[in-house]
């Protein structure tokens, strides 16, 4: 599943060295830094206005819930009932191919379509309509969301779902991932039942939360019934100052990164130390294994979130939960270097899946015997956007790490003088993210 999930790129293939890629990137870094500091002097971003294209219906969210509903239950389907090998069911790709890596990149373009392709959030809806319209609308109002939980819950589903992924193997299988599939719904309405809909996909659901910040980037957003249009960023300004959302974005990086560190020759170094420390304690070989990536994982979340702290600690007021938001460009550009390879790729395969979902053969669509064409996308291309993406992703985040000290500090010299120390992380995330890039490549 994941012979893909970096680039496929060799030294060989690069134009010039990695090292010259690297220092490339810091210069751009630093040259942004000094224009932002030159021509940046007030805020703009925080109070740009979002341009209003049509009013959505109703069906507008009706439709794609339904289509999300039918989706799921298709995927726990062919997990329970189709084939147990991996490549020929619809369940694995669907979920690590379709799921998380395609929705983000979709977000990113169309703004929040997992709030409307959300399945549990559509059950809870409609189960919630329904149930008001029988009692006459005299349902007990959910009890309110605990203010300290904030979105903690769903920085733990990040990093559930990366051990699923990364370290569990069989959370790979079919059928017990349709099975970890259907948990996951029971935990989303048990919680929706309690604190209400929106309150807990806005704050416990990992993926709701998540996706929404990719969805922060993109040029289209949904406002009051209506489509809007504004320039890319505008969105990730309005993020809610909720406890644990950068705890949210930092799991997602860590998970990112850590997929890339894991195919690494300095991670594979360590990890028969780690299969035999957890050996020693009785584990089996391949528990020992799973349990020594699983350390892994959480050190690489804890380093990323460590290198965070300590960057805003360096900073005037410690401004953490204010600068939270020029993460989202961060996550986004990890996640799109990452796994563009993957989903140019791999994704080819979700039609051929669709056309035989269960393995049993069928061929519903005359697509099931179809091959991955490896000639979409030329090596050195994958090569390109990956380092494009990390550059842009991080000059975005000190774009918008700028006009937020503007606010924060009041005047432009303090602004400038507290972005020093953004400049220094942003060197930092990028040169972390193409050393990752090389160690999966080489």
């Amino acid at each position: 599943m994941h012979v893909f999930a970096h680039g496929i790129v060799g030294r060989a293939d690069l134009p010039i060295p990695e090292e010259l890629f690297a220092a490339a990137a810091a210069g751009v870094l630093v040259v942004s830094f000094a224009a932002l500091a030159a021509l940046w002097s007030t805020p703009r971003l925080e109070r740009w206005p979002e341009r209003r294209l049509v009013a959505l219906p109703a069906a507008a969210d009706v439709l794609p819930g339904a289509i999300g509903v039918a989706a799921f239950c298709l995927c726990v389907y062919a997990g329970l009932a189709g084939t147990q090998e991996e490549r020929d069911n619809l369940a694995p790709a669907a979920v690590y191919t379709a799921f998380w890596v395609g929705i983000p990149f979709a977000s990113l373009l169309l703004g929040d379509i997992w709030r409307v392709l959300s399945p549990w959030r559509a059950l809870g809806r409609g189960v919630g309509w329904s149930a008001a319209r029988l009692a006459g609308g005299g349902l007990p109002a959910p009890l309110p969301y605990p203010e300290r939980l904030g979105r903690f819950p769903a920085a733990a589903g990040v990093i559930a779902f990366g051990i699923c992924e990364l370290c569990w193997a069989a959370a790979k299988e079919p059928a017990p991932l349709a099975v970890l599939m259907l948990v996951y719904l029971v935990s989303m309405l048990v919680g929706m039942s309690l604190y209400g809909v929106e309150a807990w996909t806005r704050n416990a659901d990992a993926f709701g939360v998540l996706f929404s910040c990719f969805a922060r980037l993109a040029p289209l957003a949904r406002s009051h019934g209506a489509l809007v249009l504004r320039p890319p960023l505008v969105g990730a300004t309005r993020l809610e100052r909720v406890p644990g959302t950068a705890a949210v974005l930092l799991a997602g990086i860590g998970v990112t990164a850590f997929d890339g560190a894991a195919e690494g020759p300095l991670f594979n170094g360590l990890v028969p130390s780690l299969q035999a420390g957890f050996g020693a304690f009785g584990f089996g070989l391949g528990t020992a294994l799973e349990l020594g990536l699983v350390v892994g994982l959480i050190g690489v979340v804890a380093l990323v979130a460590g290198i965070w702290a300590l960057g805003i600690g360096g900073m005037p007021g410690r401004p953490g939960a204010e600068l939270a938001h020029a993460l989202i460009p961060i996550l986004a550009a990890y996640v799109v270097a990452h796994y563009f390879s993957l989903l140019a790729y791999n994704g080819q395969e979700l039609w051929p899946l669709l056309s035989d979902p269960l393995g049993d053969p069928a061929d519903r669509f005359g697509r099931a015997g179809a091959e991955i064409d490896y000639g979409v996308v030329s090596a050195t291309a994958i090569w390109y956007v990956q380092v494009g993406a990390l550059v842009v992703g991080h000059v975005a985040a000190l774009v918008l790490a700028h006009d937020r000290a503007l606010v924060l500090y009041g005047s432009h010299r303090a602004a400038t003088g507290s972005q020093l120390v953004m400049l220094v992380l942003m060197v930092c995330f990028t040169c972390l993210g193409l050393w990752l890039l090389s160690e999966a490549n080489g």
